[in-house]
């Protein structure tokens, strides 16, 4: 559904423009309405369309809540977790206390991933994407990406 690296402004209130090659797509899937929350691996914002994110909660809802690992997750994903909608101009409001967790100033990037979006700082994006492709050759491929021809 959702692919491609987009540079983006954010305004002084926090504002992102969703480009307008994704806005109806969203407006008929979700009604404009989305949900943002942190990413626990990396300083960046994971951006859902409500009805994906109804059933990742619902998936970390099951986890066991004794489990040590299973509660840090349910804490952080799901207590960050911010209904947004999108308003008339396209925009979404992002809160502060997420801007602020992934480092979030003028300029940033709306990077597609299938089923839900990530938001980085510019800056942030940049050293890691090259960090990944630094990284080309070092790590063991998952045995499901072995007969993936690109």
């Amino acid at each position: 559904m959702f692919r491609g690296v987009n540079p983006i402004n954010l305004d002084v209130k926090g504002r992102m423009a969703i480009p307008a090659r994704y806005r109806e797509m969203i407006a008929s899937h979700c009604n404009n309405q989305m949900v943002a929350t942190i990413d626990t691996e990396s300083r960046c914002l994971l951006l859902y369309p409500l009805p994906e994110w109804e059933d990742i909660q619902a998936r970390i809802e099951a986890l066991p809540s004794f489990n040590k690992v299973a509660r840090r997750i349910q804490r952080l994903l799901i207590g960050h977790a911010t209904d947004l909608e999108l308003d008339g101009n396209g925009r979404l409001l992002l809160p502060a206390s997420l801007r602020e967790y992934a480092g979030l100033d003028k300029k940033i990037v709306l990077l597609g991933q299938g089923r839900k979006f990530e938001i980085w700082d510019e800056t942030q994006w940049s050293a890691t994407r090259d960090e990944y492709l630094d990284e080309v050759g070092e790590d063991t491929l998952p045995p499901e990406m072995l007969d993936l021809s690109l």
